[in-house]
């Protein structure tokens, strides 16, 4: 009976542990899977499968890429006339828009400044196809605006900026990481998106 108790109270002991390795396992699974899916949703894919395999140290040269900037025509001073909430809600909308057609013509959304949208394609993954994949989407841009400008009940209008050339790309940063590109391709993208005329699309000759 001594023998029979005391494996008992052993066997009770490991089994008590053992699950809660099991629990602790599949928490860290689940908490894995979420990091990793934060990273992809913030990386290009690409990118974020570097930065698992511990590639720290990305700085890539492009010789071609498109570079395109869309931005709100009086974004500034329509702003001003709405509150914090109404601004967000706007801008969630546009941004959501954006995104759905940079995921139908597989381009990456390099970041949001402002009212400003960044987009380009042939970087970090190489390709031929590059404006022409890009001037297909600035097409449909300003239909998907004209969508929200009408469920807004507000005049919203566009310009957008095409340029290509090439481009140093990489992750910067220690404690916030950010993939970003530089380079006069960039700069030149920029100024041609804040000058170009409402809802018309400027690009350079070399695009």
């Amino acid at each position: 009976m001594n023998i029979t108790g005391t494996a008992s109270i052993l066997y009770g002991v490991l089994r008590y542990f053992q699950v809660k390795k099991e629990r602790v396992m599949i928490s860290l699974a689940l908490e894995q899977a979420r990091s990793e899916k934060l990273l992809f949703n913030i990386f290009p894919a690409a990118i974020a499968t570097r930065l698992k395999a511990s590639d720290m140290r990305i700085a890539d040269y492009y010789d071609a890429v498109t570079v395109m900037f869309a931005g709100l025509v009086n974004f500034t001073q329509m702003s001003e006339k709405m509150s914090p909430s109404q601004l967000i809600d706007l801008l969630s909308q546009v941004f959501l828009k954006f995104d759905e057609l940079a995921e139908k013509y597989q381009v990456e959304k390099i970041k949001t400044i402002g009212d400003a949208y960044m987009i380009i394609f042939g970087a970090p993954v190489a390709c031929e196809n590059h404006a022409h994949r890009i001037a297909a989407m600035a097409l449909e841009r300003s239909l998907a605006l004209q969508e929200v400008a009408m469920s807004a009940g507000l005049d919203l209008n566009i310009r957008i900026g095409i340029h290509t050339g090439p481009v140093v790309a990489g992750v910067i940063g220690s404690a916030k990481f950010s993939y970003d590109l530089w380079g006069d391709t960039v700069n030149l993208a920029s100024r041609i998106e804040s000058t170009c005329l409402p809802n018309t699309i400027q690009t350079t000759r070399q695009t």
